[in-house]
Formats: structure tokens, C-alpha cells, sequence
């Protein structure tokens, strides 16, 4: 069973766009101690079962950056790192083996420090479309619109389509609704 993850939300901050819609998610621990010896194996084959492609190892960019074209999903597969998420003005979260991070689409972010071992596999929903912008590359407006404009994931990258992100990602009119 999947934890419940933690939300935090960020609204534009004038250079970043962020997501005033739908909340960064952290889960804590996720990887099966069966899988530990092969974590990053595990994300990208857990985050290609739940549709979430174009996968990638590595670390985490030392620049302030966002997407604004896909949502990002972040699996901690080895070591430890502090990360500013939310912009200049946003959050530090310490993430460490076995965490994921879900980024909505526009989510600034970057690492501000990191153990050598660090190692990161990420990946984007199959309906995104990668791009990788700075503040001050774009003109906010246009990019908070085309933040506005991703379309939602089909499925958590964790948890599938029973996750916790097709509740908490759920657009606000259908909110309303319920």
C-alpha cells in the first residue's frame, strides 16, 4: 500500500509560475524492501507501468527550473538531497532513497545540496510534453496559461489509477462537484 503523500502548494511568485491548482506530492519511502538493491530499475519500471514515460537517471539541476509543458515525477533512488521547491520564495524538503516527488506542471525547483551518491530517476506523464524553462527565459503570463493548459496524468506514477494524485489531481470543477 502506497502512504498517503504530503501536499504543498505554490502560486506564481512573478518569475515562476508554479501551480496554484494542483499541490507538489511527496511520498515518503515508497520502495519495497525486496527492490531496495535495484530502486532506480524499480521506479522506471513502476513509472512505465502507470504511464508515465520518457524516463531518465541522474541528479537534480544546482538552477532554479520548471516545466511547463508536463508534469514531472522525481524518484530518489540512492543518496540524500535538500531541494528548493516552489521558486526563490518556495520551500527546502530533504528527500532521501525511496522517496518520490510529483511536480505539477510549472513547479520551480532546484538542488541545493546533495550526498555524492545521489541518484535520481525521472519521468513524465505519456500526454506531456518535455521543455525546461528559467525564470526570466519567458514572459510569466504566457507561461502561466500554458501551465493552466497541461493536461492531467491518467494515473498516479506510483500507485496507478487508484493512486492518491487521481483524488488530489482531480480539476477543481469536479471538486466542486463532489
Amino acid at each position: 500500500m502506497v502512504p498517503a503523500p504530503s501536499t504543498f502548494r505554490f502560486e506564481s511568485d512573478g518569475e515562476t509560475p508554479n501551480n496554484a491548482t494542483l499541490p507538489l506530492l511527496l511520498y515518503r519511502e515508497v520502495v519495497p524492501a525486496d527492490a531496495a538493491g535495484d530502486a532506480a530499475g524499480w521506479f522506471e519500471r513502476t513509472f512505465a507501468t502507470h504511464n508515465w514515460t520518457q524516463a531518465w537517471r541522474n541528479g537534480i539541476h544546482p538552477f532554479l527550473h520548471f516545466h511547463t509543458a508536463a508534469h514531472e515525477v522525481l524518484g530518489i533512488a540512492a543518496g540524500r538531497a535538500s531541494v528548493q521547491f516552489g521558486g526563490r520564495a518556495g520551500v527546502t524538503l530533504d528527500v532521501a532513497a525511496g522517496d518520490v516527488v510529483v511536480l505539477p506542471a510549472g513547479t520551480g525547483h532546484r538542488r541545493l545540496a546533495a550526498s555524492r551518491d545521489l541518484l535520481v530517476v525521472g519521468a513524465y506523464p505519456a500526454n506531456g510534453r518535455f521543455d525546461q524553462r528559467r525564470p526570466g527565459e519567458v514572459d510569466i503570463d504566457t507561461v502561466c496559461r500554458a501551465v493552466a493548459a497541461v493536461p492531467l496524468p491518467e494515473m498516479d506514477p506510483i500507485a496507478g489509477a487508484r493512486g492518491p494524485l487521481t483524488t488530489l489531481w482531480r480539476p477543481i470543477t469536479s471538486r466542486r462537484r463532489s
